[in-house]
């Protein structure tokens, strides 16, 4: 059953080379932009980890990396899910301060995906993170962070609309910040998801606040692995997509576990067994510094501002044949 669905008369308001023109402009600007308000200072990052070191990633928990053998070195690799470990440590070992950060290009296989309009196997994305202290670790600090990745949205937008007046996408700079249970407790008969629709497009622009732990029907807003983000000071980022009608979710961040909140999820999440990992024994041993930081997708930042309907119009992947068939009736050009 085909996943990919084309909204009916849906034109690209960019032709392919505009569009190829478009996203190195959007990426170019949003990155400055993002350095610009979190103060960043953009590093190198691993493709792939060793498994042994706890440093990969582990989604939801049920999502198998991709590994592979490194005869030359004795041992096996992963392909990363994400870097939100490893730039926690990065941060320790490159000695950065409070109030400074990082950010990296991150491209992952996630294997396990069902690609759909908005989902591909191929993940690229701004990973950041950024030295925050004891007091910053609030939710407070958290939605002054969300505001500023939004002005830096709404700022390349402006850039791109300039350079490409076409381009028919509007945004709203006003965060409507919502916790997962008041959420839930709006709309008590819908899921996760549908709940997410129904408040993004009142609102256009969202913050769903307190992801991972369950709520009171005893079931998480979404996944999120015990050994990164605090549950009760993290979120997703949501703007209302007009084109294909539905919440997209561009980031996903939040302030990181210390020791005492890692040591309770991973009692929670049944993952105990993790806190031998060499990451895991740093965080819990206070040697790895409090931090804030998320992902930012660069391929669903780019649909979101070009107006596109299909995410294989912004990156180039791997699709089954019903996808492109779908894609090739609407005149839908996947990269």
């Amino acid at each position: 059953m085909a996943n990919t669905k084309i909204p009916a008369g849906y034109v690209s308001d960019l032709g392919l080379y505009d569009t190829q023109s478009a996203i190195a402009l959007v990426k170019a600007t949003f990155q400055d932009a993002l350095a610009g308000v979190l103060s960043l200072k953009r590093v190198s990052a691993p493709l792939f980890v060793d498994p042994a070191s706890g440093l990969n990633d582990n989604l939801n928990g049920v999502e198998r990396p991709v590994a592979f053998d490194v005869p030359a070195a004795n041992t096996t690799a992963e392909v990363v899910h994400s870097l939100a470990k490893w730039k926690r440590y990065a941060l320790h070992r490159y000695g950065f301060r409070p109030g400074k950060g990082l950010y990296t290009d991150m491209n992952a296989i996630r294997r396990d995906e069902i690609p759909d309009n908005l989902h591909s196997i191929y993940v690229d994305q701004w990973d950041w993170e950024k030295v925050i202290t004891r007091d910053q670790r609030t939710v407070a600090y958290l939605e002054e962070t969300v505001r500023a990745i939004v002005e830096a949205i709404c700022y390349t937008l402006f850039v791109i609309r300039g350079k490409f007046p076409e381009v028919r996408t509007r945004l709203s700079r006003d965060v409507q910040f919502i916790t997962a249970q008041a959420l839930l407790d709006m709309y008590p008969g819908l899921d996760a998801k549908a709940r997410e629709y129904e408040f993004v497009k009142a609102h256009k622009t969202a913050f769903i606040l307190g992801i991972g732990a369950p709520l009171s029907d005893g079931r998480p807003h979404d996944g999120r692995a015990p050994d990164y983000d605090d549950w009760a000071l993290n979120g997703d980022l949501l703007f209302y997509d007009e084109v294909l009608d539905c919440a997209l979710e561009v980031s996903s961040m939040g302030v990181r576990v210390d020791a005492e909140s890692m040591a309770r999820q991973l009692k929670a999440a049944g993952c105990e067994d993790r806190a031998s990992l060499p990451f895991h024994r740093s965080l819990l041993s206070g040697e790895l510094p409090l931090t804030i930081g998320g992902g930012i997708g660069q391929s669903r930042l780019c649909m979101l501002l070009l107006g596109k309907a299909h995410i294989g119009e912004v990156q180039s992947s791997v699709w089954d044949d019903e996808t492109v068939s779908a894609c090739a009736a609407a005149g839908v050009i996947l990269l």
